[in-house]
């Protein structure tokens, strides 16, 4: 018991010193805790802080994200950075936008027409619709019509941002009887997501080839 008695006045760190000193340590010991407190809380905003800035850059990573479009059977550089395509990617849609619009027949005209309405962007959905059903009931009163557009590698094709002016060749065939013509293909366009959208086609300056 002695022993135990001896070892606690041993430890007491206050015996024998002024209540000044006791009232000292314990301020030091609270301005400690404040500047943990302190620290942990600069912590804590340096690393939202850090969170935000690394949020920011993978924004606009994603925005500036090259997405590659390669479709079977083609190469070369295929791809949309941000709402900007390549030269590549806007030669191959117009290619496939010139095949589906403007060579068919009574009967491969509707599934092609489908296929071009899924790229055709919902503004202009209903508009284009009802110009290619113009062409189905013309088909359908016409069954040995069919047409063949051909892009001439005479005239330049012009490319703007949200427009594509094709130069056409059109051959038109009805009961054996063929007729040529020449003329543009508007193509109207825009770019969301990635992705290719078909705003409107137009046919401008179509003569006959004489």
């Amino acid at each position: 018991m002695l022993f135990s008695k001896r070892a606690s006045v041993a430890a007491d760190p206050l015996l024998g010193k002024p209540a000044s000193w006791g009232i000292h340590r314990y301020l030091q010991g609270s301005s400690n805790l404040f500047e943990e407190n302190r620290l942990l809380k600069a912590a804590i905003l340096g690393l939202f802080g850090i969170t935000a800035v690394l949020g920011l850059v993978i924004y606009t990573s994603n925005q500036n994200q090259r997405t590659v479009v390669v479709p079977f059977g083609t190469g070369g550089d295929l791809y949309v950075t941000g709402s900007t395509p390549s030269d590549a990617y806007l030669r191959v849609m117009t290619r496939n936008v010139v095949a589906l619009a403007g060579t068919y027949s009574a009967y491969s005209a509707d599934r092609q027409f489908q296929e071009l309405l899924s790229i055709t962007h919902p503004s202009a959905y209903g508009g284009l619709r009802d110009s290619l059903n113009q062409i189905l009931d013309e088909l359908a009163d016409n069954p040995t019509l069919s047409i063949a557009s051909y892009i001439r590698p005479d005239q330049p094709v012009m490319t703007t941002s949200s427009s594509i002016l094709v130069p056409i060749e059109k051959v038109r065939v009805i009961g054996g009887v063929i007729r040529k013509f020449r003329g543009n293909l508007r193509i109207g366009y825009v770019i969301e997501n990635g992705r290719f959208w078909l705003t409107s086609l137009h046919e401008e300056n179509f003569d006959a080839d004489r």
